[in-house]
């Protein structure tokens, strides 16, 4: 997924199959969970206008059905899908033939979706369950003549986890240390960093492989967060990390030395990030290559109870 991508709400996923409010109102919680991840990676999901006319139940239309909703989720839908939006506005004309599933989708959201795409700007869609659009791709042709001469696959989301998972595989174009923290923040929504954690990187040189690199480091313990079951053990998954990462002479994360210990102990001590706790001796951290190196200290030892602090991005505290 580009960084230029845009999210339009599949107005077809909505078409008469809910067989009651509660049916719809769940589909809805769905739809809302997606839109609250797009969010929170800085994107938003378009509708159309023409969607409070969509019939949710047997002659009940998508307003009416909304404004049976309870009241905190009623204003909610209605702000966005009926009366601010934000809503997309077509591109491609009346007069283009585009098909999908041997059905006409001119003048729909997968419609435009398609034509968005042939047309150079990625453009995914949002589609409520259950519906008839419980799948991804969309395969999109363009007629002409009752042939069809393009074709396009369009992504379709259906859960929030699907975009998630999506946004965070895209690379990311950081172009600066405000960038970088920024998007550690919406990736690793698992680890409490400090306020003030990526300051010392300012005043250095931006560099986008260190970004990167630092980026790939945190999303490690982001991982291993969430790498444990039930009653709190480390799971299998989380072994493995702890195998690839964390040992060997070339381990991404390593414990400082008995003697940096014991010289920097003082450096190694960082402010609790909550204030009011203790302050925490962090000598285990991630490192990154780099002229001055890089490291990322974070507490230890990694369970399934206590926050996973990051204290501290920035050159090497314990060069001598």
């Amino acid at each position: 997924m580009g960084l230029t991508v845009e999210l339009l709400t599949n107005d077809l996923s909505i078409h008469g199959q809910f067989h009651n409010l509660h049916m719809f109102r769940d589909a809805l919680r769905r739809l809302m969970a997606i839109r609250n991840v797009a969010k929170q990676y800085g994107r938003e999901i378009y509708s159309h206008r023409n969607m409070r006319g969509a019939e949710v139940m047997r002659g009940v239309y998508m307003k009416q059905a909304i404004q049976r909703l309870a009241r905190n989720e009623r204003l909610a839908v209605l702000q966005w899908l009926i009366q601010h939006g934000p809503f997309w506005e077509d591109k491609h004309s009346s007069d283009d033939y585009l098909e999908c599933s041997g059905d006409i989708v001119t003048d729909t959201a997968v419609g435009e979706a398609a034509y968005r795409c042939l047309g150079g700007i990625e453009t995914h869609l949002v589609s409520l369950i259950p519906s008839s659009w419980d799948f991804s791709p969309a395969v999109v042709k363009w007629l002409r003549n009752e042939v069809a001469f393009r074709q396009i696959e369009v992504v379709n989301y259906r859960a929030a986890a699907e975009l998630e998972n999506a946004l965070k595989a895209t690379p990311v174009e950081i172009a600066s240390w405000k960038a970088l923290a920024d998007e550690a923040r919406v990736r690793c929504t698992h680890l409490t960093f400090s306020t003030d954690c990526f300051d010392p990187l300012n005043g250095h040189p931006f560099a986008l492989t260190v970004a990167q690199n630092i980026l790939r480091r945190l999303e490690v313990l982001e991982r291993l967060k969430c790498c444990f079951d039930a009653e709190g053990k480390c799971t299998p998954d989380g072994h493995e990390l702890l195998g690839d990462y964390f040992a060997g002479k070339r381990a991404w994360f390593s414990d400082s030395s008995p003697t940096e210990k014991r010289d920097f102990r003082k450096k190694l001590t960082f402010p609790h990030p909550t204030g009011g706790g203790k302050p925490l001796f962090c000598p285990w951290h991630g490192k990154v290559s780099n002229t001055p190196p890089i490291r990322i200290h974070f507490s230890w030892p990694v369970t399934s109870d206590d926050p996973l602090y990051v204290v501290y991005v920035g050159p090497k505290i314990t060069r001598r």
